[in-house]
């Protein structure tokens, strides 16, 4: 079991990495909106370049901090019951979304979007408006970076949830401290 909470750590790695270095990116965003609402009330104009960097930060910074956000276990839940539940109990519900949910979802989110991505990579797609940021290729690249994160961190968790159900003692999260106490 060890060996096996080894790799889902070394499978954090790519999580942790990009959530360390995006944050500068949640002030970036802020900023640019910032600047788009100022430049439109106070000076009467606007800059399409600056309102799809808006988009851009924020489309990659939703998209690249998923994996992170889950593996610090910072995103939504509706835990009326898996809060009560014992470390067993949430490690089966967290494996069972991982196989049933995150992981088709990936698969389906790969798979249909490869041609949208490659399509645009084939012609190097340009501005989505006259006078816009011309990198929508690379925007659209991100939808299979998200995919290949996301699906790197199912995984790694998936691996703690088998380490946990197995009877080892690890948090499967990184917010979540291990429980002792509860049955092994």
């Amino acid at each position: 079991m060890d060996r096996i909470v080894a790799i889902s750590r070394f499978l954090d790695r790519p999580s942790r990495v990009i959530g360390a270095s995006l944050f500068w990116l949640v002030a970036a965003t802020v900023l640019l909106k910032f600047s788009t609402v100022a430049m439109r009330y106070l000076f009467s104009t606007t800059s399409i370049k600056l309102q799809d960097s808006v988009i851009y930060s924020h489309a990659t910074l939703f998209m690249l901090m998923a994996g992170y956000a889950w593996l610090r276990d910072d995103h939504v839940r509706v835990d009326m019951f898996y809060a009560r539940m014992s470390a067993r109990g949430r490690a089966v519900v967290d494996l069972a979304s991982v196989l049933f949910g995150v992981i088709p979802l990936c698969m389906i989110l790969g798979w249909f979007s490869w041609r949208y991505v490659s399509a645009a990579w084939q012609i190097f797609e340009g501005a989505l408006f006259f006078g816009g940021l011309p990198y929508t290729y690379l925007l659209k690249s991100v939808i299979l970076a998200f995919v290949a994160l996301l699906l790197v961190q199912a995984l790694a968790i998936a691996l703690r949830c088998i380490a946990v159900i197995g009877g080892h003692d690890v948090a499967v999260f990184d917010r979540q401290l291990p429980d002792s106490s509860e049955g092994k």
